[in-house]
């Protein structure tokens, strides 16, 4: 099954094994697919720590790299600028973005409070979660358990919905703006979270657990069930964001011809 994310099909080629740019004498990927071919080896080799923080991200050697012309890499990295994964310095070029660690926990405690009051307004107003909203969200998580997508980064915005849709069933779409603003912040840091199967598969099934339990009154085990979830899901992304950082740090300088 190929699953769909709010900005299109979710991509199958970067995982957690390392980079996946092409070398010299590699089958080079059809003409239409070479934006999205640069833009996910980049995005794998940049999560990964293949880059130091000081290597600039020139667009003649990384076309090289990926054996394709420089205006597939020049739109990857305007990409994977809004993303968050690179930065323009002030020199004009492209740069790996530093994560921003320190201040990954707080952001996160804002995500669970906005979250968890969510699912206790109604309690506290006495009226229940929009099944109408709800329950096309149980049934599309069903169908991803059945057949789930590759680990990828992009499963980052599949995961971002379905927060979003089980706040916006609170009947309080402000708290959904602001958890939304929140995702926008953490979400450099959060595509960390999804680049093997076994965080992709039991997100699914916490995800399910969540609805299931909200379509069934059952506030308190809904609760529960999310500190769980968002606290696993931080703890993950911390441990590989810091693994990330430290091989880019540790980073020496590469045989020429390296970006």
């Amino acid at each position: 099954m190929t699953s769909t994310s709010p900005t299109g099909p979710l991509s199958t080629g970067a995982t957690a094994a390392g980079p996946i740019a092409a070398r010299p004498g590699s089958a080079r990927p059809a003409a239409g697919n070479l934006r999205d071919h640069a833009y996910v080896a980049l995005r794998s080799q940049l999560m990964s720590g293949e880059f130091s923080f000081r290597d600039r991200l020139t667009e003649e050697r990384l076309a090289a790299l990926l054996g394709v012309s420089r205006t597939p890499v020049r739109e990857a990295l305007t990409r994977l600028a809004s993303d968050g994964l690179v930065e323009k310095r002030p020199d004009g070029g492209y740069y790996p973005a530093e994560p921003d660690l320190g201040g990954l926990r707080d952001l996160y405690e804002i995500r669970v409070t906005l979250e968890l009051r969510g699912l206790l307004r109604a309690v506290e107003t006495g009226t229940a979660h929009d099944p109408a909203l709800l329950e096309p969200l149980r049934d599309s998580w069903r169908a991803l358990r059945e057949s789930p997508p590759a680990p990828d980064p992009d499963f980052v915005a599949l995961d971002e919905d379905f927060h979003l849709t089980l706040s916006r069933a609170s009947g309080n779409a402000e708290l959904a703006n602001l958890l939304d603003s929140v995702n926008a912040r953490i979400r450099p840091v959060r595509m960390h979270d999804f680049v093997t199967a076994d965080r992709v598969h039991l997100t699914i099934s916490q995800h399910l657990e969540i609805v299931d339990r909200v379509l069934a009154g059952d506030l308190e085990g809904s609760v529960v069930a999310l500190r769980q979830h968002v606290g696993e899901s931080m703890d993950v992304v911390e441990k590989r964001a810091a693994q990330a950082i430290t091989q880019m740090v540790l980073r020496r300088s590469r045989p020429s011809g390296r970006p």
